[in-house]
């Protein structure tokens, strides 16, 4: 039911509106207040600018804090407004060490798809099992692209089914995010995405894990991939002294991506 009433309870009704999604679009606000998209606007810088809510593009969400308690593993449209200005200068350094010729693997993930974004234009071959990921290369890219079978998983975005063989690709390159990074690797909550990963791993030279600083706090169920069969990690500033040691104590090269957040 819409509302139309003081200033005060569109607030009110604007933070509901995050109880149960982490994000929602003026669309969606403009079903649940009565007034004009400026307005709705208005009421969302004032909420930004009081740490209320967050501003993105496109709506709003949790405020950083808020969102980084949810520790479990997150659908991609949840994902995908976490630690935007990290994964953004992380996906620019990424795209650096690819060269125009080169076979790519790229697993699904928010950091991944603003990588391959990057790549759309560039001639490139590229495997993925990314529902996103392949979408976004199909409308806007030119580059070769390769796409796993089966069935679509809706939650991680993964194109994946054990009664399709996997294709006959192989890749100088394997790029792919983590839920969760600690002494005992790559971590995730879904184990399917352990099966898929490890399966991938097989399949390329080199395996570069693109993962902003926050998954350095996450502890997920499953180790996917143990530190050492990493071979470069590309993270941000943010990252600890003693997290750094971990990685580079196990032969990882790191790479750091400046970003905005810094305090």
């Amino acid at each position: 039911m819409k509302y139309d009433g003081g200033e005060q309870e569109r607030h009110r009704r604007i933070q509901d509106a995050l109880t149960q999604r982490p994000f929602a679009t003026v669309k969606d606000l403009l079903d649940v207040v009565d007034v004009s998209p400026a307005t709705i606007r208005r009421d969302i810088a004032k909420l930004h600018d009081a740490g209320l809510i967050r501003k993105v593009f496109g709506g709003i969400a949790l405020p950083e804090a808020q969102a980084a308690q949810r520790l479990h593993a997150k659908p991609f449209e949840e994902n995908r407004v976490l630690n935007v200005d990290a994964k953004r200068a992380i996906a620019e350094i990424a795209q650096t060490l690819c060269r125009d010729g080169d076979s790519l693997i790229i697993n699904g993930g928010t950091t991944c798809f603003i990588f391959a974004q990057l790549l759309a234009r560039r001639s490139v071959k590229i495997y993925t099992n990314s529902m996103p990921v392949a979408a976004s290369l199909w409308e806007t890219g030119f580059c070769h692209l390769t796409l796993a079978g089966g069935d679509l998983h809706r939650e991680p975005g993964i194109i994946f089914s054990p009664l399709v063989p996997e294709p006959d690709f192989f890749a100088s390159k394997f790029f792919l995010g983590a839920q969760g990074l600690g002494p005992s690797g790559i971590m995730e909550s879904n184990p399917l995405l352990v099966r898929i990963v490890g399966s991938l791993a097989n399949k390329a030279d080199e395996i570069i894990v693109l993962a902003d600083s926050s998954k350095f706090n996450v502890r997920a169920r499953h180790p996917t991939l143990p530190i050492a069969r990493i071979s470069t990690l590309i993270t941000d500033d943010r990252i600890s002294g003693a997290n750094m040691d971990m990685l580079r104590n196990e032969g990882v090269d790191v790479i750091i991506a400046a970003t905005s957040q810094q305090d």
